[in-house]
């Protein structure tokens, strides 16, 4: 019998911090995969904050905590498209190849991508009764290379239909330290996609990247909307 890999969770820092959940329901579907599941305690940010504002000093020293955290296991996995963008893209030239970085990187995986095409998952025993659209995150699609992947997987949820954005490939306005530089735009890019969502009848919005969904979240209650929002994870964990 093949043994089960050790899975490291890069947990991200808006998941401890503001969703917990969508952490519990990542270790739930790694189990279904057939994972044994390791969070390290010592995990912090994965310093994309500090290496986007020009902190490359900062985002060293985080880059150095994050392989002494997670250097040890045969694949590390974050719900988050952004996040292991950070690991898998950035690493190595934030460390300038070292074979530390580059080592990570090849075994770095966003969630959805590491359960179809590494652990070969074709469905989840997952229950959601709604209509739902699916926005996919610049890190995730561009960086990640994922699409077809959270969308096959959410095709097996028993009650669950999809209805596509229109622009579903389109920022949201979030992308981090942009929309504290620049509110208006990432208000108004964020109005857009909200808009888009409406239109096409849904009744709940998800996606990969928490980031993302917050600011949307966000943007949804200070204009007295309703729709839910909830992390892909949380939909293929049955945890909605």
């Amino acid at each position: 019998m093949t043994a089960r890999p050790r899975v490291g969770l890069f947990v991200t820092c808006l998941v401890d911090l503001v969703r917990p959940q969508v952490g519990f329901a990542a270790v739930k579907l790694l189990e279904q995969s057939r994972c044994d599941v390791v969070v390290p305690t010592m995990q912090t940010c994965c310093g994309q904050p500090a290496w986007n504002a020009g902190a490359d000093k900062d985002a060293r020293k985080i880059a150095e905590q994050v392989i002494a955290a997670f250097g040890e296991f045969d694949y590390v996995v974050a719900p988050s498209g952004s996040c292991a963008g950070m690991i898998k893209r950035h690493y190595p030239e934030v460390l300038n190849n070292d074979p530390r970085a580059l080592a990570l990187a090849a075994k770095t995986h966003e969630l959805t991508s590491f359960l179809v095409n590494v652990r070969g998952m074709k469905s989840v025993p997952a229950k959601c009764e709604a209509r739902a659209c699916y926005h996919d995150s610049c890190s995730s699609l561009r960086e990640m290379r994922v699409r077809e992947q959270p969308r096959g997987l959410l095709a097996s949820v028993e009650g669950l239909s999809i209805s596509e954005l229109t622009d579903c490939d389109v920022c949201c306005g979030f992308g981090g330290l942009f929309s504290v530089k620049y509110p208006e735009i990432s208000e108004r890019m964020a109005d857009d996609k909200i808009a888009d969502a409406i239109a096409t009848g849904a009744d709940m919005l998800t996606g990969g990247d928490l980031g993302c969904l917050l600011h949307l979240e966000g943007r949804m209650k200070r204009r007295g909307m309703t729709m839910r929002v909830r992390h892909v994870a949380e939909v293929l964990a049955d945890e909605t």
